[in-house]
């Protein structure tokens, strides 16, 4: 299997179920996502969050298209102040348990994955961005996690 270097770029995070999400999208470079595969992973998203809680401020997410015609959303959500809950959606993969090729019909995801070598890079990014804004101060910063993303550049290698 040949790997295919991809591009993750951050985007202006957004508010779902009461709770802001930093944004990150990854595609193919010169390929960026199709906006009606952004548009069906958006409506979709509510119902990847979890309930509003107290120890659970915020999230980030990751919008996936691959090089085919799977289309791949993931959302991370910070619980308990210091671990993460994620759920996932697929769309356009029957690989995956998808009806159709068609990437802007996502379906839930099922399965207990974590994230591919693509979305990964932002779970280490958002790590340490957690630790350096919520861990550190001797106040948390929400805030200053939120304004804190990873660069857009290459992932995988």
């Amino acid at each position: 299997m040949a790997f295919i270097e991809k591009n993750m770029r951050p985007l202006d995070p957004v508010v779902v179920g009461g709770r802001p999400y930093k944004r990150y999208h990854v595609d193919l470079p010169g390929h960026e996502i199709e906006p009606e595969v952004e548009k069906a992973a958006y409506e979709f998203l509510p119902r990847l969050v979890p309930m509003p809680a107290d120890d659970s401020p915020a999230g980030w997410i990751v919008l996936h298209r691959g090089a085919d015609t799977g289309a791949y959303l993931l959302a991370y959500t910070w619980a308990w102040d210091n671990v993460v809950e994620v759920h996932t959606a697929a769309a356009g993969q029957p690989a995956v348990g998808c009806p159709d090729e068609d990437p802007s019909h996502f379906v839930p995801e099922t399965r207990r994955w974590a994230g591919c070598v693509w979305e990964l890079p932002a779970l280490e990014y958002e790590r340490a961005a957690w630790v350096r804004h919520m861990f550190v101060p001797n106040t948390p910063d929400l805030d200053g996690y939120l304004a804190d993303s990873r660069s857009e550049g290459p992932v995988g290698l």
